[in-house]
């Protein structure tokens, strides 16, 4: 969900505006009337009235298969596994929406991420990678982080942090604005290179349950000025995030478990949610719900096939007016590393 901060600055005191939405995915169906453009469903909020603009952000990408996600959302997540653990998810959010003139603006978001524990460092390594397009919008980051384990009781807990390198591109020239001619308005792609720190904790027990808080881009960091006339600037997505996970073994039934999770986000203007609800048989298959308040519903199905996670998911659209649904692929592999050889000595020479 992507929003613009708006701020009037004059020579006597600052005036905070409402924030408005631009190519929202939850609130931007009610905030149309606001948006004197041509598209049918998808607005977006260009307004900088004859005035200096302070910063604007895209708030963080948001999936079905968040389960999966731990590496790119808490830096403490990572090396919690038992070795090397590739994870990514595919989205394409309204499939096939397109605007007015044609141009395909609905959210679009490839995420790769990967992770594995590192004994000497008394902890794990992770390294992810994400592109999310939305509308005009193109940001590309990479986050290279690290997580201090530490051992109580039957629990895991990570303690990470992560160096965020977030690319921010827009094309200015593909909007249109409702009076076109303003000095301040952009009118070429501009973009800008931001640099942050993600935080995190995160709880396991493994094969029980898990819990975890974060922050990303928690510096909030700006950018340069987008033109020469307005103080318009690029600025990080601050992000909190909640965690949480159980797995319960079904009495009547040994090969079938119940997997229920909770993910909650919030940029402290807005907050989402997902919550999921899937059943393992015999460790390889699963389907399940999920559900996004004011959103979606979503139905999941995957497989493991020869260690190699395969996920499928439909988010089926509660908004009304016709919105079209989202595809998401989930797929994942983990191996194990084992570092320690085992040594053999023979007292008898025959085996020298």
């Amino acid at each position: 969900m992507t929003h613009f901060d708006v701020k009037i600055i004059n020579s006597e005191k600052p005036i905070q505006l409402a924030k408005n939405y631009y190519f929202s995915r939850l609130e931007m169906l009610g905030k149309i009337g606001l948006m004197k453009l041509e598209f049918r469903y998808l607005g977006i909020l260009f307004v900088f009235l004859l005035c200096e603009i302070t910063v604007f952000a895209q708030q963080a990408p948001i999936f079905t298969h968040h389960a999966y996600t731990h590496s790119f959302t808490n830096p403490g997540f990572a090396g919690l596994g038992e070795g090397i653990c590739v994870n990514s998810v595919i989205r394409q959010q309204w499939a096939g929406f397109k605007d007015a003139e044609g141009n395909k603006v609905a959210p679009e978001t490839f995420l790769i991420t990967g992770d594995m524990p590192v004994k000497f460092v008394r902890g794990g390594v992770g390294l992810a990678i994400v592109q999310d397009k939305l509308g005009f919008e193109k940001n590309v980051g990479v986050q290279l982080g690290y997580s201090y384990h530490a051992e109580l009781g039957s629990a895991r807990l990570g303690i990470g942090t992560a160096l965020n390198f977030l690319n921010r591109t827009v094309d200015f020239s593909k909007f249109k604005p409702h009076q076109s001619g303003d000095p301040l308005l952009a009118t070429a792609e501009q973009s800008d290179m931001l640099f942050d720190l993600n935080l995190g904790l995160f709880l396991e027990v493994a094969d029980r349950y898990y819990v975890g808080f974060s922050a990303t881009s928690l510096l909030e960091s700006k950018g340069k000025a987008l033109t020469d006339n307005s103080s318009s600037s690029f600025v990080g997505d601050r992000t909190i995030y909640f965690v949480g996970g159980y797995q319960l073994v079904l009495p009547w039934n040994q090969a079938l478990e119940f997997h229920p999770s909770i993910s909650v986000m919030s940029n402290l203007s807005k907050t989402q949610m997902n919550l999921t609800g899937t059943v393992v048989y015999n460790n390889k298959f699963w389907g399940g719900v999920n559900y996004r308040p004011q959103e979606s519903i979503g139905m999941m199905i995957g497989m493991t096939v020869l260690d190699l996670r395969i996920g499928y998911s439909y988010d089926i659209n509660t908004m009304g007016l016709g919105v079209p649904g989202s595809h998401e692929v989930s797929l994942g592999y983990c191996f194990k590393i084992n570092t320690e050889k085992n040594i053999k000595t023979y007292r008898n020479t025959r085996y020298l």
